[in-house]
């Protein structure tokens, strides 16, 4: 079938909306009419090779609409379901088997391959085929052709244009909060860096119950809304001449827990340092190919630090995206807060603007 599609065809340039043809449905995969797609700075990296991929490819996954055709072989949903879309896992490795598909021994070539198993892609045009599949779906298109695993079913009433993000930024910091790291009642937490996977973190640890949560950023305003969404303290990095100082003094002897979502070393460094005896540093942020942390070993060893990567939040879609909603709907996890609205058509102004960091979460609405 024919369908509109947001191609990118040369790294670090604008996408370019297209007529492509969608490959028919195989057995284990799903066609959706993509309603809504957030915009997250994954696509940003990729659009500027900072994560290198094959080009032409179709960027997009945090897809969310409903479902129209299905394989013969799929079992999880059904035409009509309203569904939202996540990244893609075998769900046979040890990883998968043992709940963390975030760490699918076959992630990187599901999600980041650009084509199905055999080598052929869901998507082409007139100058041959686009890679596709991008996190399981290539979502910057009016249709998608997704494996079953990428699926998670939602209820009908609830609004998709919010919940579209949960497929990738939001679990990330949500889940690293409260799945990876368990954070309990009573505990303290500081997130360094609060855009959308950030901010996420902070309305999860206002659930979690963590008795002081320290929101530390450059930007005023989001330090602002920060608190209006459950930080207890906020740090202003520009305003700050001993950051570890100020985030210690707010909670004594150092926080349980850090989330970083920044993706910068001299960040991370100071990080580790903010944290209390045996606490955990969780990274979660866009780490360029290479990184390395300037970070004092000795500190490490001798206060017990932890430093945990996290892919996702360490989520298990089907079953953590259900508890986000049900945190959203009992109104203790204000997704709403974060979107902004841009229609398919500017395209590249959502993606500018997440660059930017002028705005939270863009989403894409394509009708």
């Amino acid at each position: 079938m024919k369908i509109q599609a947001a191609v990118l065809r040369e790294s670090s340039r604008p996408l370019v909306i297209e007529e492509l043809d969608l490959d028919e449905v195989r057995s284990d995969e799903v066609r959706v009419k993509i309603a809504f797609c957030g915009v997250c700075h994954t696509d940003v990296a990729c659009r500027d090779a900072v994560i290198p991929l094959k080009l032409p490819l179709v960027l997009g996954h945090e897809g969310a609409g409903i479902v129209e055709e299905v394989g013969a072989g799929v079992t999880r949903v059904r035409p009509g379901d309203h569904v939202l879309l996540s990244f893609a896992s075998c769900g046979f490795c040890h990883s998968c088997r043992t709940a963390h598909p975030a760490y699918c021994e076959h992630f990187n070539p599901m999600n980041f391959g650009g084509a199905r198993s055999d080598g052929t892609t869901t998507l082409s045009g007139p100058k041959g085929a686009v890679n596709s599949l991008f996190f399981g779906q290539s979502a910057f298109a009016t249709h998608a052709i997704v494996p079953q695993s990428s699926l998670i079913r939602v209820d009908p009433d609830l609004p998709l244009d919010v919940l579209a993000p949960l497929g990738c930024g939001v679990q990330t910091g949500a889940d690293a909060v409260l799945n990876s790291l368990q954070a309990r009642p009573g505990d303290s937490i500081a997130v360094f860096g609060v855009g959308a996977v950030g901010m996420s973190a902070i309305m999860a640890a206002r659930a979690s119950g963590c008795s002081k949560i320290v929101a530390i950023d450059r930007v005023r305003q989001r330090l602002e809304l920060a608190l209006e969404l459950g930080a207890t303290h906020v740090v202003d990095a520009k305003e700050t001449s001993d950051l570890i100082d100020e985030v210690r003094s707010i909670s004594n002897s150092g926080v349980t827990h850090v989330v970083d979502s920044t993706g910068v070393g001299d960040v991370v460094a100071q990080a580790l340092q903010c944290l209390s005896l045996r606490g955990t540093c969780a990274l979660v942020g866009m780490y360029p190919p290479g990184h390395r942390l300037p970070i004092d070993t000795r500190f490490i060893v001798l206060n017990g630090i932890n430093v945990k990567g996290i892919v996702e939040g360490d989520s298990q879609p089907s079953h953590f995206i259900p508890r986000l909603i049900e945190l959203y709907q009992a109104g203790n996890f204000p997704l709403d807060r974060l979107i902004t609205p841009f229609g398919f058509a500017d395209v590249n102004a959502a993606m500018d603007a997440s660059a930017a960091c002028a705005v939270l979460k863009p989403v894409l609405w394509f009708n």
